[in-house]
């Protein structure tokens, strides 16, 4: 299988004191739709940036469908489509009227396909931008994206101000334009987006890839949750190999287990006279948690103190 995108220790530097990409490493195979998360700051944007060319990387290797981004610019970019997470459109046009003007970027629409867009965003194309939220000034970038037959899409954050409903919709027409083998690169902060759409992920750090998998794949970095009631005591679990987080309320306890335990765990748990249990598999939550959870934390106590500080 080939590439859509292809990036190989490419570093960007902003000044001789800020590196945004530090040798990243990122491929997304054609037919794919890929997960790209991190916090704030890790480096996503700027990374779909350079594959936009509108920066040029530093150092290191990428492709973008075959071509050099920096390069070929204006020749890729009819064959792909972006959408950012804050649209900025022309107020005085119709939400039609942009539809149009950035699918015509990009080599036309299919205007079967535009209506029928309409339709599922539930989108008025008359209204003139100005009058638009913020959900339906993102419809329209949406639509305008998906109208157009193009081979990649380059999703920063798509869903940002759109409902729950919307959401939903968003997520059918990626099912649908994976099976019709095109590409998606998918920036999000929504885990259970990524984790209902993506075929593999790529958790960026720093602008390093700490970590790029099939979900299944990434699983075996996160510990699986076990909530069990048996007729025996519980208390023992605390002191098994490879049990963390035990709580025990009477005759039910929860836990999390490392997964080269977890056998043994459920072996021993058949001598206590299991009645229930119930064991859950890690989540991309878990994953990114795994990651980013004492920067969070870190964070969380900066804030805390510049808080009291000001009072």
């Amino acid at each position: 299988m080939t590439d859509a995108i292809m990036l190989s220790g490419v570093v960007k530097d902003f000044g001789p004191r800020v590196r945004a990409l530090d040798h990243l490493d990122l491929r997304v195979r054609e037919g794919e739709v890929h997960g790209f998360l991190g916090p704030n700051g890790a480096g996503k944007t700027t990374t779909i940036r350079v594959l936009l060319g509108m920066l040029r990387a530093d150092g290191g290797r990428l492709s973008l469908l075959g071509g050099d981004p920096w390069r070929d610019t204006v020749r890729l970019h009819r064959r792909l489509a972006y959408v950012p997470g804050e649209v900025n459109l022309w107020p005085n046009l119709s939400g039609g009227e942009v539809i149009d003007v950035l699918g015509d970027l990009r080599g036309g629409i299919d205007p079967h396909r535009r209506e029928e867009l309409l339709e599922r965003f539930r989108l008025d194309p008359t209204k003139r931008v100005r009058a638009y939220s913020k959900g339906n000034r993102q419809k329209v970038a949406l639509v305008s994206a998906f109208s157009s037959d193009v081979e990649l899409y380059l999703l920063d954050e798509p869903t940002s101000g759109l409902d729950p409903l919307m959401e939903a919709v968003f997520q059918d027409v990626v099912q649908d334009l994976r099976a019709e083998g095109r590409s998606i690169l998918l920036s999000s902060h929504i885990l259970s987006e990524v984790e209902a759409l993506c075929d593999r992920v790529t958790i960026i750090r720093s602008g390093r890839a700490a970590e790029s998998g099939t979900f299944e794949e990434l699983r075996h970095l996160t510990r699986t949750s076990v909530v069990v009631q048996a007729a025996a005591p519980l208390e023992p679990v605390r002191a098994w190999p490879g049990v963390h987080d035990v709580r025990v309320d009477a005759d039910r306890a929860s836990f999390s287990v490392d997964p080269g335990e977890l056998n043994q765990v459920l072996a021993r748990l058949v001598a206590l006279e299991v009645r229930s249990l119930v064991t859950s598999p890690p989540t991309l939550e878990e994953l990114f948690l795994r990651h980013y959870g004492q920067d969070i934390s870190a964070s969380s106590g900066e804030h805390d103190r510049e808080v009291v500080a000001r009072r």
